[in-house]
């Protein structure tokens, strides 16, 4: 993959205007993208960038690369399929809740099982945007939208959970308003040899707005959200002085300070462990009894699948007799007439 590196966040920039609505979380995380790709230093036209259908799937008219708005719920096996015939490609592939866990449920459980390598940017806001905010596979439970006026009945999808359970490697989360820690998610999946999923809380500001207000609200968001780094001890709090420990087979938040318990006694973050267990409960945890995990919770080394792929192409070639168009006539039963 050729590099340079004299690209800027602007040189990512497309001449075609935005249309989301004024507001909508997608403005900052297409800013994010804009500093990773420059940050990145590849060339313009190593990137590629596929959506399905829904608000975030308008993301390649948006970028100045190679991209492709493809069909609903389709991004992930184009994607593949992309990634797999020219593995020095960086491919992105944006989607949202509704496109990849409903219609598209079968590609992503697939694509993440299948460890290409792809970065995978889920924008999740809980409700369907494009099409006038129906429940989607993430709505919570009770939700009242346009397709349950009387609150919804089934439980939501946890992206983290479907990762783990499809034998994912790369599980992250960020937030729209963090364009900082999103861009700097954003590289760390690029940096990992897989599928990475990246997991954007968005703001809906039209149909679903605020869904995530108690956790960007300032005066109380550094006690609801924490920001998980590899080999950090997993402490948060406006005054820093909240941790959390594992007490048997459950997660606990503690107070440092309180009961003799000090930084010592907190968990340390290590999302390189192959075991998904601390991983599924540090994505799982949710307010108010915990604050939302953001940051890289899960990055595991294991083979990819174009890798492998080119490998057993080359074994194959190499033990085969047959090596020319003459060969391949002459093989088999065969006849002269």
């Amino acid at each position: 993959m050729s590099e340079i590196k004299t690209l800027t966040p602007k040189d990512f920039k497309s001449d075609q205007e935005v249309r989301w609505c004024a507001g909508c979380g997608d403005h900052a995380v297409l800013s994010s993208v804009h500093r990773a790709m420059a940050e990145l230093g590849y060339a313009k036209e190593n990137y590629v960038v596929i959506s399905g259908i829904g608000c975030s799937s308008r993301f390649p008219y948006y970028m100045n690369t190679y991209a492709f708005h493809s069909i609903h719920g389709r991004a992930a096996p184009i994607a593949s399929g992309v990634k797999t015939a020219n593995p020095e490609l960086s491919v992105w592939v944006v989607t949202g809740d509704g496109d990849s866990m409903a219609i598209g449920g079968n590609h992503f459980i697939h694509v993440l099982r299948r460890n290409i390598d792809l970065n995978i940017i889920l924008l999740n806001n809980q409700i369907y945007g494009l099409t006038k905010g129906q429940y989607s596979p993430t709505s919570k439970l009770g939700q009242i939208t346009k397709t349950s006026p009387y609150g919804t009945i089934e439980p939501p999808f946890h992206p983290c959970e479907l990762v783990i359970g499809a034998q994912g490697k790369f599980f992250a989360r960020s937030i729209d308003n963090n364009v900082k820690l999103t861009t700097e998610i954003l590289l760390e999946a690029e940096k990992h040899k897989g599928t990475s999923l990246v997991e954007v809380l968005q703001n809906c500001v039209i149909y679903n707005d605020k869904t995530f207000g108690y956790l960007t609200d300032r005066e109380h968001k550094k006690d609801r959200q924490i920001v998980l780094r590899h080999g950090e001890p997993m402490i948060f709090g406006k005054d820093m002085d909240k941790g959390i420990i594992l007490d048997g087979l459950k997660l606990k938040v503690v107070k440092l300070g309180e009961d003799g318990l000090t930084e010592k006694d907190v968990l340390i973050h290590d999302a390189l462990e192959p075991n998904p267990i601390v991983h599924l409960l540090l994505g799982n945890m949710n307010y108010p009894d915990f604050p939302i995990a953001l940051g890289v919770i899960r990055s595991v080394k294991a083979d990819t699948y174009e890798v492998n792929l080119d490998k057993q192409i080359a074994d194959v070639k190499a033990a085969s007799p047959i090596k020319t168009i003459n060969d391949l006539l002459h093989s088999g039963n065969i006849w002269k007439v």
